[in-house]
């Protein structure tokens, strides 16, 4: 992967106006070029299906995405990412922590939380990292170990999406409560049951934002 390559071309098609909006839709806590969603895809098409066949993760594009100053540029880390999905394992989750607790905000998080999923998946022993994230300090830690089982549908482990929601019970924070919410309404369309037997038994300790979420469904 090259970075200045990608860099370039990406400032060569940056509006400052859309730099502005998307800005301000991110609380001002990031700076961007201007370059939406639709056309940072075409600009990564090639070298993501490049990436397909590649021997290993280019950690050192990943790095360089991550430190740099244009938030789309860790958009890219993380479409990389998910390309090169199948490469990653065990080894690989401590370097998705550092990624998940340097310039934390939901729109990184909810990319990272399905790559360290898709590892839990595959190597079931990262399940204790996981639950050892869902009590971290850091709520964003938290907030992947919750979603991280997102859209498995059948091969839900609903034993540890259980303790993992049940360890951030009586949280005050939104952005894990929130988190709480999309886990079980997206786990409703699989098993309504389920989830309505959990809101039951933990409608006491539930916030009222993941209730609201987690029932639109049943």
């Amino acid at each position: 992967m090259d970075f200045d390559a990608l860099l370039a071309d990406f400032r060569e098609h940056a509006d400052p106006v859309k730099a502005d909006g998307m800005r301000a839709y991110m609380r001002d806590q990031f700076d961007f070029l201007g370059v939406p969603t639709p056309l940072r895809k075409t600009l990564t098409k090639v070298s993501f299906a490049e990436s397909r066949t590649a021997a290993a993760v280019d950690w050192g594009f990943v790095d360089a995405c991550w430190e740099c100053p244009y938030r789309e540029l860790q958009y890219v880390a993380v479409g990389y990412l998910s390309t090169v999905s199948r490469l990653l394992g065990p080894n690989d989750v401590d370097r998705l922590k550092r990624l998940a607790q340097t310039k934390s905000w939901w729109d990184t998080i909810d990319g990272l939380d399905r790559i360290v999923g898709d590892i839990a998946l595959a190597h079931p022993h990262v399940n204790e990292t996981l639950l050892e994230w869902s009590i971290d300090d850091d709520f964003w830690l938290r907030r992947i170990a919750i979603d991280h089982q997102l859209q498995r549908k059948g091969r839900m482990d609903t034993a540890l999406l259980e303790r993992i929601i049940v360890n951030n019970l009586g949280q005050k924070e939104f952005f894990v409560n929130k988190a709480i919410g999309w886990a079980l309404r997206d786990y409703s369309k699989t098993d309504p049951e389920w989830v309505r037997r959990f809101v039951e038994t933990y409608r006491d300790r539930l916030a009222p934002l993941s209730i609201r979420e987690g029932t639109k469904y049943v």
